[in-house]
């Protein structure tokens, strides 16, 4: 465990594990289109058998001790884990070079949906998973990525979406969500236009999707992420109390879903 992971964790709240828990953790390859991605996955080992299990995509750096954070945060509560890798193997861009990496994805959808669901693919495999009860959650790059996941009709319990790009390139795509989507956002977010809002709801309600929409007041983007410091000002910064909610959210709705 790196010093910043364990930082994340007790800065979260997440010492050290339930009293019996045996949290595994590691690196996981695996290749699709010819590119090997290398994700992070996490399970409590003093559990046996098959479990609900969660896939996360990470944020536009790729993945990082945040996303592992949560993977660890989430096996505490009994599922089984694994990050998405989208860039690839070693790819782990920092701004400005961030957001070229993430817009190429933005812009190839098809693409997107390919490698995000290449590592479901990885965790529906895992001989822990209980395949007719997986979810998946997203990070700013990542929640877009999880609605396209849904979007792709990928055979899911739920998608959750945090502070996620919500815009509907092909509304008509609505039609192969066969799941539950959450989407948690900061009401005072600039990156997402009001009209992205208004076409994802109408994307939702016209395609009979059923979901939720939760705007938290005086949050921007990636407000569950501390490295974003906390300058509104700025359009992305922490906020604790989102955060907090936001991820109690979750937990009730994973518990609706994956029960």
């Amino acid at each position: 465990m790196s010093r910043v992971f364990a930082v994340l964790l007790a800065l979260a709240g997440v010492v050290s594990p339930a009293v019996g828990a045996d949290i595994k953790e590691k690196a996981v390859e695996y290749k699709t289109g010819g590119i090997t991605c290398e994700g992070w996955s996490a399970m409590d080992a003093s559990k046996e058998g098959k479990r609900p299990a969660v896939l996360i995509v990470h944020q536009w750096t790729g993945v990082s001790d945040n996303e592992k954070m949560r993977a660890h945060m989430l096996a505490a509560l009994g599922y089984n884990v694994l990050v998405c890798d989208v860039y690839g193997k070693g790819v782990r861009p920092q701004p400005p070079a961030a957001g070229q990496e993430a817009g190429k994805f933005k812009s190839n959808r098809p693409l997107l949906r390919e490698r995000v669901n290449a590592a479901l693919d990885v965790l529906r495999k895992d001989p822990n998973t209980d395949p007719a009860r997986i979810a998946a959650i997203g990070y700013c790059f990542g929640g877009t990525a999880v609605i396209e996941l849904a979007r792709s009709g990928a055979l899911l319990k739920g998608v959750v979406s945090f502070h996620g790009g919500l815009d509907s390139p092909v509304p008509a795509d609505g039609r192969n969500i066969k799941c539950k989507v959450l989407a948690l956002h900061g009401a005072d977010d600039p990156f997402v236009k009001k009209e992205d809002l208004a076409a994802f709801e109408a994307e939702m309600k016209n395609n009979g999707v059923e979901y939720k929409l939760v705007q938290y007041p005086g949050a921007v983007h990636a407000f569950t992420q501390k490295a974003a410091g906390n300058d509104n000002s700025k359009g992305a910064a922490y906020n604790e109390a989102a955060d907090k909610a936001s991820w109690e959210e979750m937990k009730g709705f994973f518990e609706q879903v994956l029960k």
